[in-house]
């Protein structure tokens, strides 16, 4: 996400701090390449006039230009404005004091409605909530079918019930949430390719008849302005309580997710970030600003690996480790748990500094954790523990075995040996060492 608008940002940046001091007119030159970087990512016009005007403002004060590091105070102000455009703070989906809080999702079709409320109802029940889902889009084909596919896959009930209206199958949610016991109702709308009375009159009468406590928009963020226009024309009719984007890892450019709070005024409060059932998190600006900023995202990627890893099996890894007691078994088991938190390229965006690998395709490509992973699958419990016994022909039988070639698995032996190493240095203290390369053996 936002890959365009961060390679432009960086080199921006890079040329200032290569200048060391700055003067008025190079914060001017740089914060017009800011410019066509954001109007390039489909910001809104007047979003990005009225941005730059506020970082020109604090960018060219005397404090920023007479400092030992001018270039990082601009960044600074960059970052903060870019939180500021984007809401400030963390907007979380509410909840009812007295439940069932009831969610309407609404949008065009095509935006991921359906994919977006078992997504969202996957998120409340990992968060001890009990969420029902209501199938009121009765006009799409299958998509009925489809939110009974993810609520069987989540284990979350599915309120659905043929002849019924929408505002019939909302009353039946209401209905079915008390007699189940169910604290959170996620009804799934009907959409229309476009926004038209039919569609607005359905909502409108659903909401009298089942009052909203959160109303979210579902917007596509690779639809860039379109989203901003469709949020507006929805505002003007619908009680809304703020926006949910989807499809933001497929979007390079981010556009919509810049323009979208400041000309609508509705929180961004989740995104969806991959195909996953899991992959949808709360929008939080701050982090977001430093994604684009190329500085990474140590936090989110703290709580994914919380969330995904077993913190016994990472305990015991962990130890291992420290005793440099570590074999390609234990090599093996980390991969499952690195795996578990998405792809590597995404785990390294996170990562401060780290970003630009992250591009580097031949050195970041996840198929070449798969043939790691194929050349391990394919070594005996024995050679796995005892790497030294592999000798010529079992070599060749492991890269028979795995789809690759006796050069790869040369290759992945002699790093891990090297990482063997680094360890017992490490452990005893007896030096730093070189650091050896990571184990991951680039295809071809």
């Amino acid at each position: 996400m936002f890959d365009a608008l961060t390679d432009k940002l960086q080199q921006t940046f890079k040329r200032m701090r290569n200048k060391g001091r700055l003067t008025e007119a190079d914060v001017k030159e740089a914060l017009r390449e800011v410019r066509l970087a954001l109007l390039e990512a489909d910001v809104n016009f007047k979003v990005v006039k009225e941005f730059l005007s506020r970082v020109e403002a604090r960018a060219v004060g005397q404090d920023i230009l007479q400092s030992l590091t001018p270039d990082q105070g601009v960044i600074k102000i960059v970052r903060d404005e870019l939180v500021q455009l984007m809401g400030s703070h963390v907007e979380r989906v509410r909840m009812a004091s007295n439940p069932p809080t009831v969610i309407y999702l609404v949008g065009l079709q095509g935006a991921g409605k359906t994919t977006a409320s078992a997504k969202l109802a996957r998120m409340l029940r990992h968060q001890g909530r009990q969420p029902l889902l209501v199938a009121a889009d009765i006009y799409r084909p299958a998509a009925i079918d489809q939110l009974k596919v993810l609520g069987e896959k989540i284990q979350v009930p599915v309120v659905t019930e043929a002849g019924k209206t929408p505002v019939q199958l909302a009353e039946l949610g209401m209905a079915m949430s008390k007699r189940m016991a169910k604290d959170v109702i996620i009804i799934d709308t009907a959409g229309r390719l476009h926004v038209d009375d039919a569609l607005m009159g359905e909502l409108e009468e659903m909401n009298r008849r089942v009052p909203a406590h959160e109303m979210l928009l579902v917007v596509d963020a690779m639809t860039g302005q379109d989203a901003v226009r469709v949020a507006s024309a929805f505002k003007e009719r619908l009680p809304l309580t703020g926006v949910i984007m989807t499809k933001l890892d497929g979007d390079a450019r981010g556009g919509a997710a810049l323009s979208i709070r400041e000309v609508t005024e509705l929180p961004i409060k989740l995104v969806g970030s991959g195909e996953k059932i899991e992959d949808l998190e709360p929008f939080a600006p701050d982090r977001m600003a430093q994604r684009i900023l190329g500085m990474g995202d140590i936090m989110t990627l703290i709580e994914k690996a919380e969330a995904a890893m077993d913190r016994e099996d990472t305990q015991v890894l962990a130890e291992k480790i420290t005793k440099a007691d570590f074999t390609l078994d234990d090599f093996r088991a980390m991969i499952e748990q690195v795996k578990k938190l998405g792809p590597l390229s995404k785990v390294m965006e996170m990562m401060p500094g780290m970003g630009q690998m992250a591009k580097l395709k031949n050195k970041v490509d996840d198929r070449s954790m798969v043939r790691v992973e194929a050349i391990l699958n394919s070594m005996t419990n024995k050679e796995r523990q005892r790497p030294d016994i592999i000798d010529g022909s079992r070599r060749l039988r492991i890269a028979r075995g795995s789809g690759t070639t006796v050069m790869e698995v040369n290759r992945l032996i002699k790093q891990f040996d090297e990482v063997k190493k680094m360890m017992k240095q490490m452990k005893g203290k007896k030096g730093r060492g070189r650091m050896p390369r990571m184990p991951f053996p680039p295809l071809g």
